[in-house]
């Protein structure tokens, strides 16, 4: 499940909304020393195409139109403009922990896997946290749960994401769209929607459970799990929210369904 040097994750699921959701991992932590994949998963396109997309992004708001923007640089020239206007809208301490290279791309990527068992670490586009993990005793010394001190460890992180402009936010995905689309058919999907994804994602996220308290771990290696193997057996991005704690999570699913109406004309 993690271990006691846990890693951020960017919660630019925000922003993926490309940048809905590429900001929801900056409040989410990933397990670091992972037995995963280093690629991204093949897809399976074996279906006919599709016509368009399901959830097409409406045009740039009127006020978007009315500053003059600079011409999107190249996908591969793309780290610097992106990253500054990522700063623009979350916190400025943010940019020591973002990647220095392939920004959007891994942002596109972890998305992309969070539905998944497991997100490789090369696709991760932030550091560490500063904070370990934390495992409280279970009552005998074969049982963990997880508890107010682990959960702590986001407040700050989701107090950030309460805090965003979210329309900002979408505006900055519509204008950086071009290039999360172009990421997201260079993983192997010439036929796919990025934005059709992110809301399939954001879908995944809202069914997260909400298991009663205290939530119980194991720790049969040097990592830890959940004790119940329903909650185990849930995809990376869903266990991500489960550690944050039922505050958090309901707070951080209040904020991906704000984007997805964003995102959306349905």
């Amino acid at each position: 499940m993690t271990n006691d040097s846990d890693n951020r994750w960017l919660i630019p699921l925000l922003l993926a909304a490309g940048a809905g959701l590429a900001l929801w991992y900056f409040l989410i932590e990933v397990e670091k020393p992972l037995p995963v994949e280093t690629e991204p998963q093949e897809p399976a396109e074996t279906a006919a195409p599709r016509l368009g997309p399901i959830h097409p992004l409406e045009p740039d708001s009127p006020d978007a139109g009315d500053r003059e923007l600079v011409p999107l640089p190249p996908l591969a020239d793309s780290d610097a403009y992106f990253k500054l206007a990522l700063l623009e809208l979350v916190d400025r301490d943010l940019d020591r922990l973002l990647v220095r290279d392939a920004l959007i791309e891994k942002v596109v990527a972890t998305i992309d896997n969070l539905p998944r068992s497991r997100v490789a670490e090369r696709l991760r586009p932030v550091g560490t946290l500063t904070e370990a993990f934390v495992a409280e005793p279970g009552g005998d010394r074969a049982s963990f749960v997880l508890g107010p001190d682990n959960f702590r460890r986001y407040d700050e992180l989701v107090d950030m994401l309460n805090a965003t402009d979210l329309d900002a936010l979408v505006e900055t995905y519509r204008r950086f769209y071009p290039l999360f689309q172009e990421a997201y058919v260079s993983l192997g999907y010439p036929n796919g929607y990025f934005n059709d994804r992110v809301v399939e994602v954001i879908d995944h996220l809202l069914e997260t459970p909400e298991p009663g308290e205290p939530v119980r771990l194991v720790r049969p290696n040097v990592l830890y799990e959940f004790a119940d193997m329903e909650l185990e057996s849930r995809s990376a991005g869903q266990k991500l929210l489960l550690r944050m704690g039922p505050q958090h999570t309901r707070q951080v699913k209040a904020v991906l369904n704000e984007i997805r109406g964003r995102i959306t004309t349905q």
